[in-house]
């Protein structure tokens, strides 16, 4: 019966996929959901990045690349990649890196990461959750992950077994928008572990207030799109849970900034949205705080940012910096000394950057470095913590 879904599922993936590739040519208005997870702790000490390929030629043998990540270089770790079975669509480790959550077409799959950085299915292969997500992340205490449906107006909250990486359950909690279409990005939890928030594409997006110990979660507040044709597509929440950055394409597009009042209240600051190149589709802080970079999808571009007074951005000099063609998936490494970022159109498929010691905040390429075959994209990036 779970095969039977799983290949329903299949059909249904590739049906949508090629009728979203029908619309990718509006100016960078219809980007990919922001997959890239984030996690922290260290129950593996290694320094890892794992990307998501999805074969267009054949998903079923889409796979995960896993890399160690040294001065300067990446590196394959043993058994890299990893066959799936199944086209991925979004990724996230645990606080304490040991496991890897990867959501595909109806359910959700965990593997174990080793010591060595090699992954290793859990429960023996099979999904721990049935359920359509397009986004994932875990709670900073690591008991919780939570996905945002692709399919009905619900955020999908599960329980995480520490020891074996199962999941149980919790609650489909629903979010209402009015007078928007909904088109599911992206969420994360705050790093405080109080809010969750999702970014919705034209729907905007929807704040959750989040009980750590109970598990209770409960749409709080809403941010409507500037206009019908904005999509919010990624969020980056910093340290202190005072401010989100929002990647933001179509018209009034850029990197919007709000800051974050009581029960999750959003307040533009001045100046936001700042300008960006065409179609934002990732954003990540750097390890400081002090950076913010954003992934341009259409452009193949990075954008960084220094943050000034009241979360005020500033362009750092050489930004926009060169990307890989549809870059959409954009993260910090364990180390605090590299930004990574995946590319869906390759060219290359990963990159590496480093901060450039003249300038501070400035992106250099460190290293890049394909992830799979000439049909497989780079659709979610994962790193450890």
């Amino acid at each position: 019966m779970l095969e039977r879904v799983r290949v329903m599922r299949l059909w249904t993936w590739i049906v949508v996929a090629a009728a979203m590739s029908a619309l990718t040519g509006c100016s960078g208005f219809f980007v990919p959901p922001d997959t890239g997870g984030n996690g922290s702790g260290g129950g593996t000490t290694g320094n890892r990045a794992y990307v998501a390929n999805s074969d267009t030629k054949t998903p079923a043998n889409s796979t995960i690349a896993g890399f160690t990540v040294g001065t300067g270089t990446l590196t394959a770790v043993p058994s890299s990649p990893l066959t799936l079975g199944y086209p991925p669509t979004a990724m996230v480790t645990t606080p304490t890196n040991s496991f890897l959550y990867v959501a595909g077409p109806g359910a959700i799959y965990v593997y174990t990461i080793n010591a060595d950085g090699s992954l290793t299915g859990s429960s023996g292969g099979a999904a721990v959750a049935i359920v359509d997500v397009i986004a994932l992340d875990v709670s900073p205490d690591g008991n919780w992950l939570f996905g945002l449906d692709s399919a009905t107006t619900v955020v999908d909250q599960f329980q995480i077994n520490k020891s074996t990486g199962s999941l149980s359950s919790v609650a489909a909690t629903a979010y209402t928008v009015s007078n928007a279409v909904v088109v599911p990005k992206a969420i994360r939890v705050a790093p405080n572990g109080t809010l969750v928030f999702a970014a919705l594409g034209t729907g905007g997006d929807v704040v959750f207030t989040f009980n750590t110990t109970s598990g209770a979660l409960a749409s709080s507040q809403t941010l409507a799109p500037p206009t019908a044709t904005t999509s919010d597509n990624a969020l980056a929440i910093d340290s202190t849970t005072s401010f989100v950055y929002i990647a933001r394409s179509g018209t009034s597009g850029g990197t919007a900034v709000y800051g974050i009042g009581a029960a999750g209240a959003l307040n533009s600051v001045a100046g936001s949205p700042f300008a960006a190149g065409n179609g934002p589709a990732s954003v990540v802080l750097d390890s400081t705080g002090k950076f913010v970079y954003v992934a341009n999808s259409t452009d193949g571009t990075i954008s960084g940012y220094t943050i000034g007074t009241g979360a005020s951005l500033t362009a750092l000099a050489g930004s926009p910096y060169a990307s890989g063609k549809q870059v959409s998936s954009i993260g910090t490494d364990q180390s605090g000394k590299y930004i990574l970022a995946a590319s869906i159109g390759g060219s290359p498929d990963l990159s590496m950057y480093s901060f450039d010691a003249a300038t501070v905040g400035k992106l250099n390429l460190a290293t890049s470095t394909a992830t799979g075959t000439g049909t497989s994209n780079a659709v979610a990036l994962a790193l450890t913590h």
